[in-house]
């Protein structure tokens, strides 16, 4: 694979509800990725090159991320482990399983039913990941899957998974932050924020923010860190929070639920709790760095090593007024 190119994604724009992103989109993708300073990049880039030829015969996406064809496994192994560490998954690529540090598909088994039908639905994901979710989001139905990641490994996964899919599947992972979106484009039926909200020093504006992506009756699909409490109770973590830098966020669900009714959603509502497990996070030969395991008291798996309640994830839905 040579560097990615990204000109069919923007071609397409041409004639949709998104062509006035389009020129500024890609002064932004040649800014975030092909000008980029990272040291790590050019590295990545080799390795990309060094995957070996594929053609697809058969994606499966509905069930789990499965691109079968044949290959030299020796040689797509060896490329890809070279992006490590991988955090969104599992994949099986060309006969190659990666298992990731997520267990990525039960958190898409416990959203996937609550939600809309993703048929024939634009979907924007944003905090995407390395595109894991898009590929489902494809398999349960939607005509076009864009997530934006401004970690650029992240992205180079994204291209390394795409080597193996079939060459016209409309997903696309971009090299950018939220804060990189234009303020008004509400041309997505759904949008997904996974992961994201604890980040944010400022919630609320980014609640308010997000309904500037999704059309008028359109759906929010978001996934954050929780404590339990009563509404208004809100953990601001001193330092760290299970190792993890810049959280500032985690509310209980009825503050969660109140924060995004007062931002302007309506139909708010919880569709799951659940507590994150060393099953469904942990090391692995393909993230071998330190997991959940490692970001709990190891007297008192029910707190972090800070001391804080350990991980505990919801999933909330709403939608854009009509």
């Amino acid at each position: 694979m040579s560097q990615p190119n990204y000109s069919a994604f923007l071609d397409s724009l041409l004639d949709s509800p998104l062509a006035n992103w389009r020129p500024r989109l890609e002064k932004q993708i040649q800014a975030k990725l092909f000008d980029s300073n990272d040291g790590h990049l050019k590295g990545w880039l080799n390795a990309l090159k060094l995957l070996p030829e594929f053609h697809c015969q058969n994606a499966e996406l509905a069930n789990e991320l499965k691109l079968e064809g044949v290959c030299d496994q020796s040689l797509a192994e060896s490329a890809l482990i070279s992006f490590h560490p991988w955090r969104k998954g599992p994949m099986h690529l060309g006969g190659i399983d990666i298992d990731t540090e997520w267990r990525s598909d039960w958190k898409w088994d416990r959203l996937k039913d609550h939600t809309s039908s993703l048929e024939g639905r634009a979907v924007l994901d944003i905090g995407c990941g390395n595109g894991y979710y898009l590929y489902r989001m494809l398999g349960a139905g939607a005509k076009l899957a864009i997530g934006i990641d401004p970690f650029l490994l992240f992205v180079i996964q994204f291209w390394a998974t795409k080597h193996f899919a079939p060459k016209d599947l409309p997903a696309w992972v971009l090299p950018l932050g939220w804060e990189d979106l234009p303020e008004e484009l509400p041309h997505f039926d759904t949008i997904f924020s996974m992961g994201v909200l604890y980040h944010r020093r400022n919630p609320d504006q980014f609640l308010r923010q997000l309904q500037n992506y999704v059309r008028p009756g359109g759906e929010l699909v978001l996934e954050t860190l929780v404590i339990e409490g009563k509404k208004g109770e809100v953990l601001v973590p001193e330092g760290r929070y299970a190792k993890m830098r810049n959280v500032w966020y985690i509310p209980s669900v009825a503050t969660l639920v109140d924060a995004l009714t007062q931002s302007g959603w309506e139909n708010v509502r919880c569709i799951d709790v659940t507590p994150t497990s060393t099953d469904e996070q942990r090391s692995t030969d393909w993230m071998t760095f330190e997991s959940l395991s490692d970001f709990l008291d190891p007297n008192d798996a029910s707190k972090t090593i800070e001391g804080y309640p350990a991980p505990v994830r919801a999933v909330v839905i709403a939608n854009k007024p009509g």
